[in-house]
């Protein structure tokens, strides 16, 4: 099983560098469908901007610590802050996307739109802060480990 993890400043402007790394490394070693890689890269980005949004809320300079296991069977992205946390059970439901009153809803949707994006969605409160552990299934590309040692290689340089 292969891991390695990213910490990112709890700013918006490294959202896209998360995405990038993770779609780079699911596109190039995953066997699944790219329309998957767009909505893993969506439900990574939901759950990195909700990381930084908890972190906001206490004034929190701690990195946002994003971790990518690669099984043989799947992909696993896990998004860890240092926010107050929640129960995502306590959430309010939403009416369904077809009631007109959905409309009203302009925030909340990103815990629902992750767990529809992925094949599974966990979150993990506790009371250092919350980690969302997010899976896409899906077996090894034969693309070979070139492009893993690539990206190794490109992390290495950035730190």
């Amino acid at each position: 099983m292969d891991q390695f993890e990213l910490q990112i400043p709890p700013r918006p402007e490294y959202i896209a560098i998360v995405r990038l790394v993770v779609s780079s490394l699911a596109l190039a070693r995953r066997a699944v469908a790219e329309e998957r890689i767009d909505d893993l890269k969506l439900a990574v980005s939901e759950a990195c901007t909700n990381a930084i949004e908890a972190h906001a809320s206490i004034q929190s300079r701690a990195p946002v610590i994003i971790r990518v296991t690669e099984a043989q069977e799947r992909l696993e992205v896990e998004i860890a802050d240092r926010g107050p946390g929640f129960l995502p059970d306590a959430l309010p439901s939403h009416p369904p996307v077809t009631d007109p009153a959905r409309l009203n809803f302009e925030r909340g949707l990103g815990i629902p739109l992750i767990k529809t994006l992925v094949d599974a969605a966990e979150f993990l409160p506790s009371d250092t802060g919350t980690t969302v552990r997010i899976t896409l299934y899906g077996g090894p590309s034969d693309g070979g480990d070139e492009t893993s040692e690539i990206l190794r290689a490109v992390l290495a340089d950035e730190g």
